[in-house]
């Protein structure tokens, strides 16, 4: 045990020790560290332009105009009463920001933006919140309005096209260009036609919200035009449903819940098979070196093939283990530490480490499943004499670990719990990745423990077998050995 001790020792502090080590090692902390900037510089930065040229009495654009307000204020209304639920703050009675449980009538959204909208209900709100809680980052508008120049204001069809390049592809690089030029003839009411140009491929909601503006005005005239009272035809054309929105607070709800107490054990999973790759290739590397350099005949000579191998194997793991304990602690921290969507995100997603059986599960199936894989990097560096010898070997052992892995996660996080998903279980080379990533999703304890049982015995049986493979191997130099070759070492007892 000892000489086992010394060699791991060995192996640990030779990977460790090498640069890539630390670039990966730094990676996950890294990309806690930059996800937040990440996401304002994706966001869009600006608002897009638009310019209402209403050539009739300007009814129109002024309807489109506040339509856009009023989805704005919408936006910060739902987006605030979200900040107040997810933080369970204290609420004010009668106070649109406190209720969540319907969707926001039109009525009740101009009645927010009257008294003065996000900036006025953050005034009640902030003295609510708690030391530690993160200030709420207003929504931006996602439209602004640009005044119309006087000489398109009853310009004619040609001279608005003679302009328009102009105005959404400007030649000066310092003026602003225009996204979106909407005219509404002066006779819309009678004809319906709008036109609109655009400096790119045009927004859906923004196309939507103009048509809906622009056929409530054509119904309310259709209607005035039929003898209908002016006010019966306004409130014709903009009664709406009052709906009552039922939803769960952020990450509660049965399918997000899901997918959010999935994050941990598929988080997991990948982190084993990015481990896993990476500690196998530097330990490949090392043992190739070894054997190339005639380091192996000195090595032999105080310590015997087993306690070289399982030297090896316990380095290798103890180095994937200290990836995995870094980052899983930058996890904690960004979870605990911090604040804003990350951390809201990883809170929720470390319930299942209130369960001691899911707990004692993930530790099995990482480790074990960490000890199988490794197995077969070892036995790769001790018949290869090159890093392209190994390549060859390598190559198909990765294909095959890896393809039905990519695909059982993407099953795994569209809810499947298909056929193939419990095949993957059962066979003990994709058993870990399976069982870590169905914890999550909810797997019953016998399949738990009969996989954990199948896994030991395909491992047992990958340490005798690939053992007397690593023996045989470790000095035969020279012609790449054949599959019968390999099949014969593997059954070759010990003399």
């Amino acid at each position: 045990m000892n000489n086992i001790l010394l060699v791991a020792i060995r192996e640990y502090r030779q990977i460790t020790r090498m640069r890539s080590f630390w670039l990966t090692l730094l990676i996950l902390p890294l990309a806690f560290a930059i996800a937040p900037l990440a996401q304002r510089f994706m966001d869009k930065d600006e608002a897009d332009r638009i310019m209402v040229l209403d050539q009739g009495d300007g009814s129109n654009a002024a309807a489109i105009t506040a339509r856009l307000d009023l989805e704005h204020q919408r936006r910060g209304l739902i987006e605030l009463s979200r900040y107040v639920q997810r933080h369970k703050l204290a609420t004010a009675p009668g106070a649109l920001w406190s209720q969540h449980d319907r969707w926001f009538s039109d009525e009740e959204v101009t009645r927010f933006g009257a008294a003065g909208g996000v900036e006025a209900a953050l005034r009640q709100i902030t003295p609510l919140v708690p030391e530690g809680v993160p200030d709420f980052d207003e929504p931006e508008p996602y439209y602004e309005l640009v005044p119309v120049p006087a000489e398109l204001r009853q310009a004619t069809p040609a001279t608005i096209d003679a302009r328009v390049e102009g105005l959404l592809r400007p030649d000066d690089k310092d003026a602003r260009r225009l996204d979106y030029l909407l005219l509404v003839p002066a006779d819309f009411a009678r004809t319906g036609a709008v036109r609109m140009w655009t400096g790119g491929r045009p927004n859906t909601g923004f196309v939507t919200t103009v048509q809906e503006v622009l056929t409530r005005s054509l119904r309310q005239r259709l209607l005035t035009d039929r003898g209908v009272a002016p006010d019966v035809a306004t409130a014709a054309a903009t009664i709406t449903p009052a709906l009552s929105l039922v939803q769960p607070p952020p990450g509660g709800g049965a399918k997000e819940a899901l997918l959010v107490r999935s994050i941990l054990p598929l988080a997991a999973s990948y982190l084993l098979m990015m481990a896993l790759m990476l500690s196998g290739s530097w330990m490949l590397q090392g043992t190739i070196e070894e054997r190339s350099n005639k380091l192996l005949e000195t090595v032999l000579a105080a310590v015997s093939p087993e306690e070289l191998m399982y030297g090896k194997l316990f380095g290798t793991v103890a180095v994937g283990l200290t990836m995995i304990a870094v980052w899983i602690g930058c996890g904690l921290v960004a979870a605990y530490a911090t604040q804003g969507a990350i951390a809201d995100m990883i809170r929720p997603a470390l319930d299942p480490l209130t369960s001691p059986g899911t707990i004692a599960a993930m530790i099995f199936f990482f480790v074990v499943g960490y000890i199988a894989i490794s197995v077969l990097f070892l036995a790769v560096g001790a018949i290869s004499d090159s890093m392209n010898d190994a390549q060859g070997y390598l190559m198909p052992i990765i294909l095959v670990i890896l393809l039905p892995i990519t695909i059982l996660i993407q099953g795994i996080l569209s809810g499947g719990q298909g056929v193939g998903i419990t095949v993957l279980t059962w066979v003990p080379i994709w058993t870990p990745f399976a069982v870590l990533a169905r914890l999550g999703m909810g797997i019953p304890a016998w399949e738990v423990i009969g996989s954990g049982l199948l896994l030991l015995a395909f491992v047992a049986l990958e340490l005798v077998l690939l053992g007397r493979l690593f023996r045989a191997s470790l000095l035969a130099q020279g012609q790449k050995p054949s599959l019968a070759e390999l099949v014969a070492r593997m059954r070759r007892q010990e003399a």
